[in-house]
C-alpha cells in the first residue's frame, strides 16, 4: 500500500491540509476548513463585547478543523508522518488535560485564545521593556506586544482568577499537537521566538509573570517526533495506522524546505496576512539593530535563523479591497482584487502622488509596537481608491526594503532572495514591485501550498522517512521557480519615495501621535 505524508497550516481564518505521496512526492489531494467562529474582535459568542485592539479564536474551531482535514485526507490511507505550521504567538490558557478554559469560562474574554494579531497586551510589553535585561538581547532589545510573555502578563494583571485557573499557556501550535498525540511536547521554535526561551540555560524569563514558569514546559528541537497520532484520532478520521506527530513550527518558519530555504545566506519571505523574512546562517551573529530576534534549531536544524516582519500584509491589501469594493459584487473578493491588480498595473511609480506606512495592524521592525499605525501622505482631491491601493502595495515593499536594509547594516551578506505564499505566486505586480524596490532578483518557487508541504516535510523528517531538510527539500519541494528581475528606471523613483517613507517612519512627532490615539482609543468603552 501507498504511504502519504499530511502537512497542516493553520493560519488565520482557515486550516489547510495537504496530502503527498510519500514515493513520488507530489501532492495528492488537498482540503481547507475554515473556523467556525473565526476572528473575534467585536464580540465573543455569547454575545460579550470586546474592546478595543482585541482578537481571540475559540481553540475547539482548530480540532474541529484537524477532524475535517485528517478525515478527507487519511481516511483508508496509511499516513507515516503529519507536520503542523501554526500562527504565532497564538496563546491560549489550560487546565492540566489541556482543556481550554474559554470551554469551561465561555463568557470570560481573557479565557479565550490571544491570536497573533491580538493589539491589546503592548502596553505590557511597553512595561517589560521599561525595565530592560539580557533576555531582550537576542530579541533586538524589544518585546513584542504580539508575543507570549505580553499576552501573559495582560491575563494576570487584568484577570488573576483567570490566570490562577490556567494550569498550562501554551501555544496553539503546541495545544494541538498535544490533542493529537495525547502528551504535551512543545517546540523550540515557538519557545524561542514568541516566549524568549534560552537554549543554553535551558530557562525561560520567568520573572517577568508570577507563576509563568510552571505554566510553561522544556521545548525540543525541529522535527522532533512529539508522538504517534493516538488511537481515538486513528479511529475517528478512519488513518489505517498512528503517523509520528512532529512538533509544530512556526507558520512563516514552516515553509522554508519546502521552497528550497534550508542553506546560509538566503533570505526569504513568507508573505501572508503579515510578512515574516527569515535569514538562515551557520554561525551566531550579533542581532542586527532592529531585528525581532534569532534562534538555533527553532527553523531548521543546526542552522541559526534571524526573524523579522510586517504585522500586516495581506491582511492590509484585504482591508483595503472589501472596505472600498469595485466590483458590481461588493463581495467577490476575488473580483475586487482583479480590478484593484489592473488598475494599479497601468499607474507609473510616483504618479499616484501617495507614499504609505504599512503599520495598518501595528510595526514589528524596528518599533516592535503594536500602537503604531497606518498612515497615508499625499493625498489630493484627485486621488483615487486604485492610486490608494498601489500606495498600499508599495508600502509593503518599502517595509520589506526596510527589514533587508538592517541585515545589510549588520553585514549578514544575502545570496537570494525567495518570496513565497499565494500572495507571491498569483499578484506579479506585487512582486515585480518587490523587486524594483528591493532591487534584487526575485525568487519564485513554483509550488502550491508551499506552507502545508512545509509542514508535511516537518513530518517526514519526524518519521524518518527522510534524513535531514535538505533530502525532504529535494524529495518534496519546489522543483522550478521563475525569477523576477528589477526594473532599473522604476528602482530609480523608488529609491526617492522609499527616502520620503524612511523619514515618515522615522519621524517622532508622528510616532507620539499615533501613540495618543492608540491611547485614547483603548479608554473607549467597549
Amino acid at each position: 500500500m501507498a504511504s502519504f505524508i499530511i502537512g497542516l497550516d493553520y493560519g488565520t481564518e482557515s486550516a489547510r491540509g495537504v496530502l503527498i505521496d510519500a514515493t513520488s512526492g507530489t501532492i495528492t489531494a488537498s482540503h481547507t476548513h475554515a473556523y467556525r467562529h473565526g476572528v473575534m474582535t467585536d464580540a465573543l459568542p455569547d454575545g460579550t463585547r470586546l474592546p478595543q485592539s482585541w482578537a481571540l479564536q475559540h481553540a475547539p474551531d482548530y480540532t474541529e478543523a484537524c477532524l475535517a482535514i485528517l478525515t478527507a485526507l487519511g481516511k483508508g490511507r496509511d499516513i507515516a508522518g503529519i507536520g503542523i505550521g501554526f500562527t504565532a504567538s497564538t496563546p491560549l490558557p489550560v487546565t492540566q488535560d489541556g482543556t481550554p478554559l474559554s470551554s469551561i469560562l465561555p463568557g470570560e474574554k481573557h479565557a479565550y485564545v490571544k491570536l497573533w494579531k491580538h493589539g491589546a497586551a503592548q502596553p505590557w510589553a511597553d512595561r517589560i521593556n521599561a525595565g530592560g535585561g539580557d533576555f531582550l538581547k537576542p530579541f533586538g532589545g524589544k518585546l513584542s506586544g504580539e508575543w507570549l510573555i505580553a499576552k501573559a502578563a495582560q491575563i494576570a494583571d487584568e484577570a488573576p482568577d483567570i490566570w490562577a485557573k490556567a494550569d498550562k499557556f501554551i501555544e496553539a501550535g503546541d495545544w494541538l499537537v498535544w490533542q493529537l498525540t495525547g502528551q504535551e511536547c512543545r517546540s523550540l521554535g515557538l519557545a524561542t521566538y514568541k516566549a524568549q526561551y534560552d537554549r543554553e540555560s535551558g530557562q525561560y524569563p520567568d520573572h517577568l509573570v508570577n507563576g509563568l514558569d510552571t505554566r510553561l514546559s522544556t521545548p525540543h528541537r525541529v522535527g522532533t517526533s512529539a508522538g504517534r497520532l493516538c488511537r481515538e484520532w486513528c479511529e475517528k478520521t478512519g488513518t489505517l495506522n498512528q503517523p509520528d506527530i512532529a512538533v509544530a513550527v512556526i507558520d512563516s518558519h514552516v515553509v522554508l524546505p519546502a521552497v528550497g530555504g534550508v542553506t546560509s545566506g538566503c533570505f526569504v519571505g513568507a508573505l501572508g496576512t503579515s510578512a515574516v523574512y527569515l535569514y538562515l546562517n551557520q554561525a551566531a551573529r550579533d542581532l542586527p539593530p532592529g531585528i525581532e530576534g534569532m534562534g538555533f534549531d527553532g527553523s531548521m536544524r543546526d542552522l541559526w535563523c534571524f526573524e523579522a516582519g510586517q504585522a500586516g500584509f495581506g491582511d492590509t491589501l484585504a482591508w483595503f479591497v472589501k472596505t472600498f469594493p469595485l466590483a458590481h459584487d461588493r463581495n467577490d473578493l476575488a473580483e475586487n482584487f482583479r480590478l484593484y491588480n489592473q488598475l494599479a498595473s497601468e499607474m507609473a511609480p510616483g504618479s499616484n502622488h501617495l507614499v504609505a506606512l504599512d503599520w495598518w495592524n501595528g510595526n514589528r521592525v524596528p518599533h516592535a509596537s503594536s500602537a503604531l499605525a497606518g498612515v497615508l501622505m499625499g493625498l489630493r482631491t484627485n486621488s483615487t481608491a486604485a492610486g490608494i491601493y498601489r500606495a498600499l502595495l508599495e508600502s509593503l515593499c518599502y517595509g520589506a526594503r526596510s527589514v533587508l536594509e538592517l541585515f545589510l547594516a549588520g553585514n549578514f551578506p544575502i545570496n537570494r532572495v525567495v518570496m513565497t505564499s499565494g500572495l507571491a505566486q498569483n499578484n506579479p505586480l506585487l512582486v515585480q514591485m518587490m523587486a524594483d524596490i528591493l532591487k534584487y532578483p526575485i525568487e519564485v518557487p513554483e509550488i502550491d501550498h508551499a506552507t502545508a508541504v512545509g509542514a508535511a516535510i516537518h513530518g517526514a523528517v519526524a518519521a524518518g522517512l527522510v534524513d535531514d531538510y535538505s533530502q525532504g527539500t529535494k524529495r518534496f519541494g519546489a522543483r522550478t521557480s521563475r525569477t523576477i528581475i528589477p526594473n532599473a528606471d522604476h528602482s530609480a523613483v523608488y529609491d526617492r519615495l522609499f527616502a520620503q517613507y524612511q523619514a515618515m517612519a522615522a519621524n517622532p512627532a508622528l510616532h507620539q501621535a499615533l501613540q495618543q490615539i492608540d491611547d485614547i482609543s483603548r479608554h473607549i468603552p467597549a
